[in-house]
């Protein structure tokens, strides 16, 4: 009797060890994607950019890249020291396979202008690469799913000032989840992989133009970001 106990005992035990006891214990959840996404070495940025892009071009069953038309990757100078990051493509966005171009774009550009900027000065990305349908929120697994790759899109860009535009990129490289309005007008320090660089919290374009009694706010944020240029002498 006591042979067979053993026995059983024996196989549960290995049983268990092939089914990984760790997960079976942990509380956490299992974080079914890949954090650590690396590139080839001794590549140049732009084509550590290239490679990054067939990464996230090789997504399978991803919502957002079956119902988009074009990959949404990003705008602007590689070598910028100033990175932008939004929350998704728009419709236009969408078609033209650059980020914002649309409404929210041209909005954009306004603002980057009053500081003496634009789209050949800074470099422009946004937390998913796809449209997401009916230009909904992204949800939170697919946030979880491509900060991976955001990840290793600022790390290979390596600003000195990053800007987060509304709370959805906010949330997904600071994840605090606090409000956008409890945050932006504040300096954030906080490493990116190898990176180190300002961050400032602002309010999204299209927001503004929902609520245009904010632009002071966002103005004031923009002469933050114009101020801490000088600082760091570019």
């Amino acid at each position: 009797m006591n042979k067979k106990v053993n026995q059983k005992v024996l196989s549960l035990i290995e049983y268990y060890n092939l089914l990984n006891m760790d997960l079976l214990i942990n509380n956490s959840p299992i974080n079914r994607f890949e954090n650590n996404k690396k590139l080839s070495n001794g590549l140049e940025k732009s084509q550590q950019l290239e490679e990054l892009k067939k990464m996230i071009g090789s997504i399978k069953n991803c919502e957002l890249k079956n119902s988009a038309n074009k990959m949404v990757f990003s705008d602007g100078n590689i070598n910028s020291k100033i990175m932008l990051i939004g929350e998704g493509p728009g419709a236009q966005e969408d078609q033209e396979g650059l980020p914002f171009v649309g409404r929210a774009g041209k909005l954009l550009d306004k603002m980057l202008g009053s500081i003496n900027l634009n789209r050949k000065k800074v470099y422009i990305s946004n937390v998913v690469n796809y449209r997401p349908p009916k230009n909904r929120r992204p949800t939170d697994q697919e946030i979880e799913r491509y900060y991976p790759f955001l990840k290793l899109h600022i790390e290979i860009i390596n600003p000195k000032i990053l800007v987060l535009l509304g709370s959805t990129a906010l949330n997904a490289i600071i994840g605090n989840g606090k409000a956008i309005s409890k945050v932006r007008g504040k300096w954030i320090k906080k490493q990116i992989g190898i990176c180190h660089p300002h961050i400032i919290a602002s309010f999204h374009p299209a927001f503004l133009m929902r609520q245009p009694d904010q632009k002071k706010l966002a103005w004031i944020d923009l002469k933050l970001i114009r101020e801490k240029m000088k600082q760091l002498n570019f």
